[in-house]
């Protein structure tokens, strides 16, 4: 039998340095006898150069698109926006299962060209759990930038936007920037700036912690919600007395009351300045968040919310790949928990975390509409 044949895909959004294998999980899966195509890419983390040492193939950038239809396309974030049909598997994130903004035609060219969508994000294990998330750094990455933020505003004039970012070499690099900004924000306020986690006992919201403990934010000044503090519905006045909010809930395909809204923050007494949305479901109906509609970048990272006639003015930080501010750790510790599930590849159909997201794929397309089926 042929060896089964995974090719990684360079990565076409813009600033997203991750990968969804890394060196050591490809040298892994080659000595389990697959064979791993890796595209060059100028943008990921890991040089062309590390896969090559380790036993893969170095193949031309965007050439996934003409291989074989039994080749396994392995990814990270979602295609460009094209209307050709996708006829291989895909293993990638898609964020077209939640009816996020355009998901139809998204989803609809899986089955127009016979392929199939394996999502990441929908990868569990027999008790629902995800076998590999971003989560952690997402939180730590989001909280990091929500601290630079506060910081900047409380330095600069409104008119003055915070400015883009690019990614880190390493976790101290980031702490030791956000501790110099954390230090000229707490001395222009005369406090430092307290800080309520909702969703908190999750991989998230556990990345989120860690990163405002190592900033130096006093254990006092963090507030940690999960579902037993929001189990009452908001929207909650615990948020606008704090200086910075950070949404890490895992939003599902059901509404729930907000947390936050736009008539909830028109009070005279409100700290809150700084909203992080590390969920970033920014399009989604279903947000406990709806203060705003614009994904943010790592080029400009803030949104204001507008229409507010009190309080300090309120940035929102709503990137929704906020892992590629830590690019290698990320990668390595999402590419290690994804390994066992890799490894069965060979044999997906018959494999119970792959057979789960396929039939979920199969349930999502059910519910296609016949026009997205047609173009």
């Amino acid at each position: 039998m042929a060896p089964t044949v995974l090719h990684l895909r360079s990565e076409t959004k813009p600033l997203e340095h991750r990968s969804a294998l890394t060196p050591t999980t490809t040298a892994a899966l080659i000595k389990a006898g697959y064979v791993v195509n890796v595209e060059r890419s100028p943008e990921r983390i890991f040089d062309d150069s590390e896969f090559e040492a380790v036993g893969a193939t170095l193949v031309p950038e965007g050439s996934w698109e003409e291989v074989p239809k039994e080749h396994i396309i392995v990814g990270l974030k979602e295609l460009e926006e094209k209307e050709f049909p996708l006829k291989h598997v895909h293993v990638q994130f898609a964020h077209c299962y939640k009816h996020q903004a355009g998901w139809e035609s998204v989803l609809a060219r899986f089955p127009r060209g016979g392929g199939t969508l394996l999502d990441l994000e929908f990868l569990v294990d027999e008790r629902g759990r995800r076998v590999a998330a971003f989560g952690f750094h997402a939180g730590f990455a989001g909280a990091a930038l929500a601290l630079e933020v506060w910081a900047h505003q409380l330095t600069h004039p409104p008119s003055v936007p915070f400015p883009g970012v690019a990614s880190y070499p390493n976790e101290s690099a980031l702490i030791a920037n956000v501790k110099a900004a954390l230090a000229t924000g707490t001395q222009a306020a005369g406090r430092q700036p307290r800080v309520i986690v909702i969703g908190a006992l999750g991989r998230c919201g556990s990345g989120t912690v860690d990163a405002l403990r190592k900033a130096g934010v006093p254990e006092d000044n963090i507030l940690k919600w999960d579902m037993a503090e929001t189990a009452k519905g908001g929207p909650f006045k615990e948020i606008t007395d704090s200086d910075i909010f950070v949404n890490c809930i895992y939003l599902t395909s059901s509404k729930i009351p907000n947390f936050v809204n736009l008539d909830s923050l028109q009070v005279p007494d409100r700290n809150l300045s700084v909203v992080c949305d590390v969920s970033a479901d920014t399009t989604s109906p279903f947000t406990p968040v709806p203060i705003y509609t614009v994904a943010t970048t790592f080029d400009k990272p803030t949104v204001p919310v507008d229409g507010l006639t009190s309080g300090p003015p309120l940035s929102v930080i709503s990137i929704d790949h906020l892992p590629s501010l830590l690019p290698r750790e990320a990668s390595e510790a999402f590419s290690h928990d994804l390994l066992p599930s890799l490894l069965t590849l060979n044999d997906w159909q018959n494999s119970p975390v792959w057979a789960r997201a396929k039939k979920l794929f199969d349930e999502k397309v059910a519910t296609l509409p016949a026009s997205a089926l047609e173009k």
